[in-house]
């Protein structure tokens, strides 16, 4: 897990505000889009967050209840 990661993760679990999109990860960790959307990825495949129900271009993530994890 790179330092972008652990920040967005840390800010998830203090109580994110609000849904967390990859424009606003990459406005949070100053990185370019593409770079958030590997960030993100990354975390789904290894199950650390996942799709909210929400999806198409409102995708935003969230981190798995613990009944959901891996």
């Amino acid at each position: 897990m790179n330092e972008r990661q652990m920040e967005l993760l840390n800010r998830l679990l203090d109580g994110f505000d609000g849904k967390l999109t990859s424009s606003k990860w990459a406005a949070i960790a100053q990185c370019s889009p593409d770079t958030a959307l590997r960030d993100i990825n990354d975390l789904l495949a290894s199950g650390v967050l996942r799709r909210s129900e929400s999806g198409g271009r409102s995708t935003s993530y969230e981190l798995p209840l613990p009944s959901q994890c891996p």
